[in-house]
């Protein structure tokens, strides 16, 4: 009993002393709500050890098969070393010697194959210098003059001169169409020469003599002054003075005009038509010497059929253009790039109507060519509808073969000269009649 109140005693004198020493620590120490959990948290890792997270290994990331190829690329070309044979005092048997043969000829030829491949890689990689051919020049000049669309310009002067109601001179004729030529070339090699930087950043016109570096500015400048200066030269003094002044003021607009509006306004396209259609009238002018009605008639076909054929084609090349900063109506305006194709793709049908009334063609022209040009206007509508690649394909490819098509049948339904010659004396004698009876 005694033990007992002695440790009741020690107790009570004991309590007052540690609810003290508490309120130091906690004085000292504030407890919060964090130390809470954290005294929380200690406990659970002790004592419920279960409780606890555990952190689950990372499973092995499914490879993708193009990782497996790419690992099966490395396989491929590594190279193994060639080991060298070291002595062996044993007598080695024919069987092994064949196969250590056969695995270094192996090891060799991996080697020697592996390497080349490496090394042309480096060689593309690196910066070449282009050095001209003279092999190679004639092929350069062609494509620097575009020689297919000199070629085009070409025959539609000839078409000009063949329409022309005079006789046919053959001299006059190969002058004007060298000319013309000559003309054509000067004017796309300087268009070449201004729209460098620009064709660099289209797919259709990156590999230009002048952008892959085949050709120096210096040396397409020359060719171009070469070719200009003759070709003007032969179009004033061999054919006529006019022809000549077309063939100038044609070059002008293409270069200074035509190709810096490119960037600029949507109203290249109508400048560029004007271009395309001066060499049917200078065709014409080198036959008569002179603008008449049927110059006119010709440069309106002409000028008419160059909005399906370059819209058509303009559109499928919109990423393109608009890479290299041209300011072109399938670009900015597509929806008037549609209706200008198929505006002018009716004119077509008009102005064949109207050839036979200012006495150029007979009246079976515009019946003959009636089909050709409702087929254009048919898929020039068809443009206009569904404005897709497969449309503008189609209309493209036809403009290809509607002009030619369309020029010959005029040549064969035209009046011929002697026709206007009896109807011009017919008209002279009348008037001489009539001057007769008035006279006394």
């Amino acid at each position: 009993g005694l033990f007992v109140w002695h440790l009741k005693n020690t107790g009570i004198r004991q309590v007052p002393c540690q609810f003290v020493h508490l309120c130091r620590v906690a004085n000292g120490r504030l407890i919060t709500f964090q130390y809470f959990n954290f005294l929380k948290r200690m406990y659970v890792t002790q004592y419920n050890k279960d409780l606890s997270q555990q952190a689950k290994p990372k499973s092995d990331s499914v490879a993708s098969p193009f990782r497996e190829l790419q690992q099966l690329d490395q396989e491929k070309k590594v190279i193994h070393k060639i080991r060298p044979i070291s002595p062996v005092h044993q007598p080695l048997s024919e069987t092994s010697s064949r196969n250590e043969l056969r695995e270094m000829k192996s090891a060799a030829e991996i080697e020697g194959s592996v390497t080349p491949v490496r090394a042309e890689a480096k060689e593309d990689r690196q910066w070449k210098e282009m050095k001209l051919r003279l092999d190679d020049l004639p092929g350069i000049l062609a494509r620097l003059s575009k020689i297919k669309l000199t070629a085009l310009v070409v025959s539609t002067a000839s078409a000009g001169f063949a329409m022309a109601p005079v006789p046919f001179d053959l001299t006059c004729f190969l002058l004007a169409s060298l000319g013309t030529g000559l003309a054509s070339c000067a004017a796309n090699s300087i268009n070449q020469f201004f729209e460098v930087p620009f064709d660099s950043n289209m797919n259709r016109t990156k590999n230009r003599p002048l952008v892959r570096g085949q050709l120096s500015p210096l040396l397409a400048v020359c060719f171009a002054a070469s070719c200009g200066v003759p070709g003007i030269a032969l179009l004033t003094l061999g054919v006529n003075p006019l022809t000549g002044a077309l063939g100038a003021f044609n070059i002008f607009l293409y270069t200074c005009c035509y190709t810096p509006m490119k960037r600029m306004s949507i109203a290249n396209t109508w400048v560029g038509a004007v271009v395309g259609a001066i060499p049917p009238v200078m065709g014409w002018t080198a036959a008569t010497g002179s603008l008449d009605a049927g110059a006119l008639l010709l440069g309106g076909i002409l000028y008419s059929w160059q909005f399906p054929h370059f819209n058509a084609l303009s559109w499928g090349l919109r990423e393109d253009y608009s890479r290299g900063g041209y300011c072109m109506m399938s670009v900015t305006h597509p929806g008037l790039c549609r209706r200008v194709a198929l505006r002018h793709c009716l004119a077509l049908i008009g102005l064949s109507t109207v050839a036979p009334v200012l006495d150029i063609t007979t009246w079976t022209f515009p019946v003959i060519s009636l089909p050709i040009n409702l087929y254009i206007s048919y898929l020039g509508f068809r443009f206009y509808r569904d404005a897709d690649r497969s449309s503008s394909r189609k209309l493209f490819f036809c403009s290809l073969w509607h002009l030619p098509m369309l020029l010959l049948v005029m040549f064969t339904c035209k009046k011929s000269f002697l026709e206007k010659e009896d109807k011009g004396d017919l008209l002279g004698g009348n008037h001489g009649r009539a001057m007769e009876i008035r006279l006394p």
